[in-house]
C-alpha cells in the first residue's frame, strides 16, 4: 500500500510528505489560501498530464520509436453540484510521426494508471485516529 500524508502548515496550506519527497498544496488567494502551491485539483490534472506522458514514452521506448519532446496538456472543468468533472487531454507530438504511431499513442494514452483509476470504479474508505497535538 502507497501512502500520502497532508500535514497544515498554514491557513490551508499543506505539506504533502509522498516517500522522501515533499510538496505544498494551497488554495489560491481569492478563495482563502496563500496560494503557496498549486490546488488539490490542479494536482490531479498535473498527474493525468504526468501519468499519460510517461505511458506514452514508455511504450514508445518498448518500440523503439524516437517521439522526441512529446508534451501533455490537460485541461479540466470542476464538478459543479450535479455535473460531472470533465478532462481534456492535449496529446503533442512530433509531426515526424506516422498515421499509425499517432493512432497507436492515442489508444495507449487512454490506458495510463490515473486515467484507468479515475475512469473506473473507486472505493473509498475513511477511519477517524484521534491523536495529541504536536509538542503536547
Amino acid at each position: 500500500m502507497r501512502k500520502a500524508v497532508a500535514r497544515r502548515t498554514g491557513k490551508y496550506t499543506q505539506e504533502v510528505e509522498i516517500r522522501q519527497h515533499r510538496l505544498t498544496v494551497d488554495e489560491p488567494s481569492d478563495n482563502g489560501g496563500d496560494d503557496a502551491g498549486p490546488t488539490p485539483q490542479e494536482l490531479l490534472a498535473a498527474s493525468m498530464a504526468s501519468c499519460t506522458a510517461i505511458t506514452l514514452e514508455m511504450y514508445a521506448g518498448v518500440k523503439g520509436w524516437d517521439i522526441g519532446a512529446l508534451e501533455v496538456e490537460c485541461e479540466y472543468t470542476s464538478a459543479e453540484r450535479g455535473a460531472m468533472t470533465t478532462f481534456t487531454l492535449v496529446l503533442k507530438l512530433p509531426s515526424a510521426c506516422t498515421k499509425e504511431q499517432v493512432e497507436r499513442l492515442e489508444v495507449i494514452a487512454g490506458k495510463c494508471p490515473v486515467h484507468r483509476t479515475l475512469a473506473g470504479e473507486v472505493r473509498f474508505e475513511q477511519r477517524v485516529e484521534l491523536v495529541e497535538p504536536a509538542g503536547a
